[in-house]
C-alpha cells in the first residue's frame, strides 16, 4: 500500500491517495499522482481516470510539515497542469473535505462528484496567503467573481448541496461514489472540459463589490484577503496563464510574510495545545450524562454545548422559574440553530430528547460529569461542592467553571479533591472555542484527560494549565488591564489606550472590554483582594470611583464611556476625566502625552514578562499555550500569533528595555520574567 492506490474499474483508472490523516498533499503525494497520470494518458485501454480520497476525506489540504518551506518538486501549480492537460477525462470523487489544494485538486479535474456529506473550502487567507496552485482562477469560472471572492475572500466552507448550486460540484451521489463517476465517464457528457477554458459568468459590478467589501470587513483588511480579492477578480480580466503566474507571485510573497509567519505558528499551536504532557496521558473516565449546575447566563450557554455535542444533560437549579426559564430557552435556541442550518433538524430533536431540568440535588446522581457554573463567589462554590459530594456518585469528574478563584479551596468542600479540576469556560460559552482545564494540586490524571476529551468533544480548544490566580489568560489579561490603568494616571485617556491598542489589531480596547463585562465584576475581584495588596504596591483607584457613582458600564449605559441607545461614545466624559486627574494629582504624577506606539509597546511587553512569570511557575505547559489562549480568548490579533510569538520577533534587546520601562512604571512589587523563557 502507498499513497497513491491504483485500481481498473470498468476501463477507468481508480486514483485514490491514501495519506492519513487528511490525506495531504505532500510530495510523495504528488510525485505518485504524476506518475498515475502518466499510466492514464498512455494506456489506450484507460476511459478516463477517478481521483479519490481514503478514509471519508478526499484532501484535507498541504502537508503542513511543509508549511513555511521552499516548494519542492513537483509542486502542485506542475501537477494540475498536467491533470489538466491529459488527453483522457479525469472526474474527482469527493467522498469527504476537499480543503485548500485538495479544492484546487478537484477543480482541475473535468467533473466533481460528491457525497452529501462532503464539505469544500479555500481557507488560505486564515494562514495568511491565497490559493497558490489555480485556486483563485478556476473557481470564479464555476461561479463567477461574487461567489468565489465571498468564498476565498473569507475561507469560508460549503457542504455539498450548497456547492451544487454554486456550480462547483457537477453532481451529488446519494451512495456509490466510483460508481457514480464510472458512469459519469461511459456518460453523454465524458468529454474533456477543463475549467480553465470556461470564461467567467457574467456578475453585476455591484454585486462583485459589495462580496469584495464584505470580505475585507470580515477578514479586518488583512494583506491575503485584499491580495485574494484581487487575484480573483483577474479571472475575468487576464488571460489565465498569465494570472496564474500573478497567483503564484502573490502566494509566494505572502508565504513569506510575517503575517503568515505568525498563522502558521498559532496554527500549530492549537494542534499541540490539545495534547497532555506524556506523563498525565491516561485513558479518561467515560462520558455520556453531563450535569450543570446553574441556568443563569453562563451555564445555559455551557448546557447548549453539551446538547449540541450528543450528551445527555442534567441542568440543575433551584430556582424553579430560572430553570424554567432556561430550558425554554434551549429549546429555542436548538430550534433556531436548526432553522438557521447550524444544526440539522435530527440533531435539534435529539437534542431535546437528552434535555433533563431538575431541581433536586439526588438527581444528578447519573452524571459522569458535573460542571458548577454559579455565581463567582467561594463561599457560595463551596457549599454547592459540598452538596455534589453528597450526591454526585462514585468517581464522578466534579468541575468548577471559574474565572480566578483557587481550585483547590473549591476541592477541599469534598472528601474526594482527586476527582475535582477546573474547567474555565469563555462567555458566551456556546460561541467561544478556548476552554481552560485546570489541574488542581491532587487532580488525577484520567480526570484532567476527561476534561480535556469533553473540550475536543464540545469541540473547543481546551488548553491544560496550573492552578493560580487567573490561570493563563485572566493572569495575563490582569497584568495587561493594570499596566493600562497606570498609562491612565500617567496621562493617557481611555479612549487613547483603547484607540492604541485597537489599532494593533485587538478585537476591543481594555476599558471597552471592562465596560462591556461589567465594572462591578472588577470591583468585586479588587474587593476580595484588597486586604492582600502591599500598600506600598502602585493601585490606580479609578475604576472603584467609578463603580462608587454606580458607573457599572454598558449594564448601568455609563461607566470609562456613557452609552446612548447602546452606542458608545467616542470620548470620555468629564467625569471620567476628572476622577482620572485626581489620581494622577494624588500621586504625584505630572501628566503628559502618551503617543499610540508608546501604549502599544508598554502594554504588551506587560503581557510578554506576565507570560514569562507563567513559564517559570509552570502554570502553562509550553510557551505556545499562551498565544492560544490569548488569541482564542482574549482578542489578541491572530495575524500576530500571540503575546508570546510577538516577543520573540522583538529580540533580547527590546524585551529586556520593554522589561526596564514597565518596571519603573510599576515600581514596588515589579516582579521580572526571564527573557530567555521567551526567546
Amino acid at each position: 500500500m502507498g499513497v497513491l492506490n491504483l485500481a481498473v474499474r470498468d476501463g477507468v483508472l481508480l486514483m485514490t491517495i491514501d495519506h492519513p490523516p487528511v490525506n495531504a498533499l505532500s510530495r510523495t503525494v504528488r510525485a505518485g499522482l504524476m506518475e498515475a497520470l502518466a499510466r492514464l494518458a498512455g494506456d489506450a485501454l484507460l476511459r478516463g481516470g477517478v481521483l479519490l480520497g481514503a478514509d471519508n476525506i478526499f484532501v484535507g489540504g498541504a502537508d503542513i510539515r511543509e508549511f513555511g518551506k521552499p516548494a519542492s518538486a513537483p509542486t502542485l501549480p506542475e501537477v494540475l497542469a498536467v491533470l489538466e492537460a491529459c488527453p483522457k477525462p479525469v472526474v474527482a470523487g469527493l467522498n469527504g473535505a476537499a480543503l485548500g489544494g485538495g479544492l484546487e485538486l478537484a477543480l482541475a479535474c473535468d467533473a466533481r462528484i460528491a457525497l452529501p456529506s462532503a464539505v469544500v473550502g479555500l481557507p488560505e487567507v486564515t494562514l495568511g496567503i491565497i490559493p497558490g496552485a489555480g485556486g483563485t482562477q478556476r473557481l470564479p469560472r464555476l461561479t463567477g467573481l461574487a461567489a468565489a471572492i465571498r468564498l476565498i475572500g473569507t475561507g469560508a466552507k460549503l457542504k455539498a448541496d450548497e456547492a451544487l448550486r454554486q456550480g462547483i460540484l457537477d453532481d451529488i451521489a446519494p451512495d456509490d461514489l466510483p460508481g457514480a463517476a464510472i458512469a459519469w465517464l461511459h456518460g453523454p457528457a465524458s468529454a474533456k472540459r477543463p475549467v480553465s477554458a470556461r470564461t467567467v459568468p457574467a456578475d453585476a459590478p455591484s454585486a462583485v463589490e459589495a462580496a469584495a467589501q464584505a470580505a475585507v470587513k470580515t477578514g479586518k483588511g488583512r494583506p491575503a484577503v485584499r491580495a485574494a480579492i484581487a487575484a480573483v477578480k483577474e479571472a475575468a480580466e487576464v488571460p489565465f496563464a498569465e494570472a496564474l503566474q500573478h497567483e503564484r507571485h502573490a502566494f509566494e510573497t505572502l508565504r513569506a510574510s510575517p503575517e503568515a509567519a505568525a498563522l502558521r505558528h498559532i496554527f500549530f499551536a492549537e494542534r499541540e495545545a490539545v495534547r497532555l504532557p506524556e506523563s498525565l496521558r491516561q485513558k479518561p473516565r467515560q462520558l455520556e450524562t453531563i450535569a450543570v449546575i446553574g441556568a443563569g447566563t453562563m451555564g445555559a450557554g455551557i448546557a447548549l454545548s453539551v446538547l449540541e455535542a450528543g450528551f445527555w444533560l442534567i441542568l440543575l437549579d433551584q430556582n424553579a422559574a430560572l430553570l424554567a426559564a432556561a430550558g425554554a430557552g434551549l429549546l429555542r435556541q436548538l430550534d433556531e440553530r436548526a432553522q438557521a442550518g447550524k444544526i440539522s433538524f435530527s440533531s435539534a430533536e435529539r437534542a431535546r430528547e437528552r434535555l433533563i431540568l431538575a431541581n433536586g440535588w439526588q438527581e444528578i446522581d447519573s452524571a459522569d460529569l458535573i460542571i458548577e457554573a454559579v455565581y463567582e463567589d467561594l463561599s457560595v462554590k463551596q457549599e454547592v461542592f459540598r452538596q455534589l459530594d453528597a450526591y454526585a456518585k462514585p468517581h464522578a469528574v466534579l468541575a468548577t467553571n471559574t474565572s480566578y478563584l483557587d481550585i483547590d479551596q473549591i476541592a477541599a468542600a469534598t472528601s474526594r479533591p482527586r476527582d475535582v479540576l477546573g474547567l474555565h469556560f469563555f462567555s458566551p460559552a456556546h460561541v467561544m472555542k478556548l476552554l481552560e482545564v485546570v489541574q488542581g494540586a491532587q487532580t488525577t490524571p484520567d480526570v484532567l484527560s476527561a476534561g480535556m476529551e469533553l473540550g475536543k468533544r464540545l469541540q473547543k480548544l481546551p488548553v491544560m494549565c496550573e492552578n493560580r490566580f487567573g490561570f493563563i489568560g485572566n493572569r495575563i489579561y490582569n497584568a495587561y488591564r493594570t499596566h493600562c490603568e497606570f498609562m491612565l494616571e500617567d496621562g493617557a485617556w481611555p479612549e487613547q489606550v483603547d484607540e492604541a491598542l485597537e489599532a494593533f489589531g485587538f478585537a476591543m480596547g481594555p476599558f471597552a472590554v471592562m465596560d462591556m463585562s461589567g465594572l462591578d465584576i472588577a470591583w468585586r475581584m479588587r474587593k476580595s483582594r484588597a486586604a492582600g495588596r502591599d500598600p506600598r504596591a502602585r493601585h490606580v483607584p479609578v475604576l472603584e470611583a467609578l463603580c462608587e457613582q454606580d458607573r457599572f458600564g454598558r449594564k448601568s449605559n455609563i461607566g470609562y464611556y456613557s452609552y446612548d441607545g447602546g452606542k458608545r461614545a467616542k470620548e470620555t466624559d468629564q467625569t471620567v476625566r476628572a476622577i482620572i486627574a485626581a489620581a494622577s494629582e494624588k500621586r504625584g504624577i505630572r501628566r503628559r502625552d502618551l503617543s499610540p506606539e508608546e501604549i502599544q509597546r508598554r502594554a504588551l511587553m506587560t503581557m510578554a514578562n506576565e507570560a514569562a512569570l507563567l513559564l517559570a511557575e509552570g502554570v502553562a505547559q509550553r510557551a505556545s499555550d499562551i498565544d492560544v489562549v490569548l488569541v482564542n480568548g482574549y482578542g489578541f490579533p491572530r495575524w500576530m500569533g500571540g503575546p508570546v510569538h510577538w516577543a520573540r520577533g522583538q529580540g533580547r534587546a527590546k524585551l529586556e528595555e520593554g522589561f526596564d520601562i514597565i518596571g519603573e512604571a510599576m515600581g514596588f512589587g515589579f516582579r521580572r520574567g526571564d527573557v530567555d523563557l521567551l526567546l
